[in-house]
């Protein structure tokens, strides 16, 4: 048998052999007819494969795996009801732009347009491919198994490139199975990793220094971008050069630390009133690795948050269809974050040595701080039970390390926290932003976990999200993961019931029987964790929740931690147009009850 033959191999090996090179560690996923090819390939790799009982925890483990390494996750996936298990993962991904690569098995070749068991063909031959063209930046259909190699490779590049998003790679079973040489993928072999990404250009630097500094009331706006450009650093040291203030997205949460002296919070909807006020009166907003979505702009409803036109906007972003879509742009670059504010903070440095202090400005923000702190002293320290979530937020922050890694879902875990409680190490809360998909966070506590596995885990989730994909606490136990699971436990959808009491005074729909402290034949969260083989506490008293975290962490078990609360609405100060929606023109509050 000559070289030539034994380089011979499944395309399955050749793939798991690629992501070898990549050095991909883990592949998130689940089973299926249509991959077990690669199970197989994998099998005898130093890849581990991490298995899941419902591919929507695969593919929101694969996220937040990603947003720890700054890396492209890859999840495995069967045909048809995989695939779409998967989707909404994919989909969360793709909204906040995180690099994933998903390999999903297909039908095989030789049945295209024969309706073999579990096709999508509705529409068109061997289409399941088509379900994802929505979402992923792109999808394809794997039909010769020569092509293989650089479809992988087209993948992680594009994944990981411009604005990150997750990309499907459609493979029929037979392809998996074809025995192939290795000049395919030999080829590739010293191809570039990663794709040097654009910077700015100095004149463009001085041009935007120079209209910061003859500003009277600057504002730095910034989003997710600066996370996933792994640019806290340099916007640190530009702003404290440059004396801006700093508002941030929900998604921009974690950029800098939160007791910066220049952080004013989170903006929008469910802002502080410095934060909205210091944009509406801002007269230069510059804005980095944002969107200005709707709830962080307050459904872009003058007088609320931005008053734009009014205000100039500088904006960055590495994509183009990011600047100018919301709002008018003075200045915009297209540029990745890390590599401009490097470029700013060298020229703002020439330009201006000495820096500008605004030493007004920073002492508003401590009087702030203090102020509002104060104000919520009262719910912070209640001994109320069921508790107060403010009660709930501020035991969490204090049992925690300061690097330690959050996941939230969506209500009070979500809002609540991008409000109010401290993040206190750059990119270490992982928030479901574009598609505020319920049922993130438990999941997305594994991803992180597998990523990070010598820093603490903990997911704050509402009883309706914890409720979406409890079989997580499978794979949690199995692999030994010591996940903390916070169940802030309202017995409700909270958030929710609390915009349809206000507009229509019930709640139908919304809420389960019975109360948090006694739910009617409600699932039982600690008994549902110890079933599973993960500790499992239900919190009797506000003061057992301090303890029982700490005994958590310290535990280094899956523990979930049952938590019954009052659901309170998260306090606003901003807007959202769907309260005009409900109730036109009539003030009624969201947070009414």
């Amino acid at each position: 048998m000559d070289g030539a033959a034994l380089q011979d191999k499944t395309v399955a090996e050749h793939i798991v052999d690629f992501l070898e090179r990549r050095e991909v560690s883990h592949v998130f996923g689940l089973c299926g007819h249509t991959n077990i090819a690669v199970l197989a390939a994998l099998a005898d790799s130093p890849i581990d494969f991490v298995t899941v009982r419902h591919e929507q925890i695969a593919s929101h483990a694969a996220d937040a795996y990603a947003r720890v390494t700054g890396k492209a996750s890859v999840v495995l996936s069967h045909l048809s009801p995989g695939l779409t298990n998967c989707a909404t993962g994919v989909a969360n991904a793709a909204l906040d732009c995180i690099p994933m690569v998903v390999i999903a098995g297909d039908i095989p070749t030789h049945y295209y347009g024969k309706h073999p068991h579990q096709e999508v063909n509705l529409h068109a031959d061997a289409a399941q491919w088509e379900i994802y063209r929505p979402f992923v930046k792109r999808a394809w259909r794997v039909d010769r198994a020569d092509l293989m190699a650089e479809i992988l490779e087209k993948a992680f590049h594009l994944a990981e490139s411009g604005q990150p998003g997750p990309v499907l790679v459609n493979v029929p079973m037979d392809i998996f199975s074809a025995r192939i040489p290795a000049d395919s993928f030999d080829r590739i072999r010293d191809n570039t990793r990663a794709l040097v990404k654009p910077s700015i250009d100095d004149d463009t630097a001085r041009e935007i220094i120079g209209r910061l500094a003859k500003a009277d009331r600057p504002v730095a706006y910034v989003g997710g971008g600066i996370l996933l450009a792994k640019a806290s650093e340099e916007l640190r040291e530009f702003v404290e050069h440059m004396g801006l203030p700093v508002a941030h997205s929900l998604m921009g949460k974690g950029a800098l630390r939160d007791d910066h002296t220049l952080v004013m919070g989170m903006t929008g909807f469910w802002g502080t009133e410095l934060v909205n006020q210091s944009c509406l009166n801002a007269d230069y907003v510059f804005a980095v690795g944002t969107r200005f979505k709707e709830a962080d702009c307050s459904s872009w409803y003058p007088g609320y948050t931005f008053n734009i036109p009014g205000s100039k906007v500088i904006h960055i972003d590495i994509e183009p269809q990011e600047i100018g879509r919301n709002y008018p742009t003075e200045i915009g670059v297209v540029a990745d974050a890390k590599a401009a504010l490097r470029v700013l903070t060298r020229v703002a440095k020439e330009m201006y040595p000495d820096g500008f202090a605004r030493s007004e400005k920073r002492a508003e923000i401590a009087e702030f701080r203090t102020a509002f702190k104060a104000s919520n002293t009262a719910m912070a320290e209640s001994p109320a039970f069921p508790m107060m979530p403010e009660r709930i937020l501020a035991d969490t922050r204090k049992a925690l390390p300061e690097d330690a890694i959050i996941t939230t879902d969506v209500g009070w875990n979500k809002n609540g926290v991008g409000q109010q409680f401290d993040i206190l190490t750059p990119g270490s809360i992982l928030t479901p932003g574009g598609f505020a998909t319920m049922g993130f966070g438990p999941p997305a506590a594994i991803g992180a976990k597998l990523a990070a596995p010598d820093r603490v885990v903990l997911s704050l989730v509402g009883d309706g999200g914890f409720g979406q994909n409890p079989s997580m606490l499978a794979t949690a136990v199995e692999l030994d993961l010591g996940i903390i699971w916070l169940v802030m436990n309202n017995n409700a959808f909270g958030t929710i019931a609390g915009l349809q009491k206000a507009h229509y005074g019930l709640t139908y729909g919304t809420t389960f029987p019975g109360t948090a402290a006694a739910p009617t034949n409600g699932p039982g969260y600690a008994e549902i964790a110890r079933a599973y083989g993960a500790e499992g506490v239900r919190v009797t008293s506000a003061d057992e929740l301090l303890p029982a975290l700490l005994a958590a962490i310290a535990s280094g078990k899956p523990t979930v931690l049952d938590v019954a609360m009052i659901n309170n609405p998260t306090p606003t100060t901003g807007h959202w147009n769907i309260l005009d929606i409900y109730s036109p023109d009539k003030d009624v509050s969201h947070v009414s009850t």
